[in-house]
């Protein structure tokens, strides 16, 4: 089993990168920084007659190179209660592939698993279930099962590793991902 994580942060090294590299410890993943990728924003052609035009952009390669992947780790930063701008363009431009000619989007990603992880710095563990939710749904849209997810707390880089829930719960996680998929 291969493992991609999409990390939705935009501050290298921060709580949201040290919480999920807890759980991928020791387990052979590949991680896509998507804030080091140029992804526009979508523009909506579904009604158009000719549907979406290319965009001389990062996406395509990289949700071509995430689609090899078996299982998918989304980790974001809690946004105004929802995921970071760049993980939202890049499932925003899901849309696009949704209806691609290329290949089939949804075949291809109701084959793979979900985890989510998130951090937050006010109250994140009530704060953060709309965007658990928000995923979920989306998830769900795509049939891609979400297998779990893990809430941390952090605002300044290195909070995280002060909330012993999440660093209990993520080398858990840890664990299931070494026993179920390595």
């Amino acid at each position: 089993m291969s493992i991609a994580v999409l990390l939705g942060s935009t501050r290298a090294g921060g709580n949201t990168e040290q919480l999920v590299d807890l759980v991928v410890d020791g387990v052979s993943h590949h991680k896509y920084g998507l804030s080091e990728s140029h992804i526009e924003t979508i523009i909506d052609q579904r009604h158009d007659p000719e549907g979406f035009q290319p965009v001389p952009d990062d996406y395509d390669r990289l949700v071509q190179k995430i689609l090899e992947h078996d299982i998918l780790i989304f980790a974001t930063p809690v946004y105004w209660y929802g995921v970071s701008s760049t993980l939202k363009t890049f499932i925003d431009r899901w849309s696009q592939s949704l209806r691609s000619p290329d290949y089939n989007f949804k075949e291809l990603i109701s084959q793979k698993k979900a985890y989510i992880v998130v951090v937050g710095g006010d109250d994140p563990y009530i704060k953060a279930l709309p965007l658990i939710q928000q995923l979920k749904y989306t998830f769900d849209f795509v049939n891609l099962p979400l297998e779990g997810y893990l809430i941390g707390k952090g605002s300044k880089p290195g909070d995280v590793l002060q909330d012993s829930r999440a660093v209990q719960n993520a080398k858990w996680l840890n664990t299931q991902l070494k026993e179920l998929y390595s």
